[in-house]
């Protein structure tokens, strides 16, 4: 998928961001740059891998139960 100009500007408009028509060029091939990442991250071979909430283990802080008027 290839972001254009005027999709770059309809983002910025739907996300109530103010992009001058100068830098709408710049905003696209970021977004097309972030796009290619995505791709990339598509082609990961994760067959076998159980899927994860967190990278590192965590446990929920917990308190006592306290019984209170």
């Amino acid at each position: 998928m290839s972001i254009d100009t005027q999709t770059a500007a309809r983002v910025a408009k739907l996300a109530r961001i103010e992009v001058d028509a100068a830098d709408l060029p710049v905003l696209a091939e970021e977004f097309n740059t972030i796009l290619g990442f995505i791709e990339q991250l598509g082609e990961v071979d994760i067959e076998g891998v159980e899927p994860k909430t967190s990278v590192t283990p965590q446990r929920l802080k917990r308190r006592e139960d306290v019984v209170s008027d």
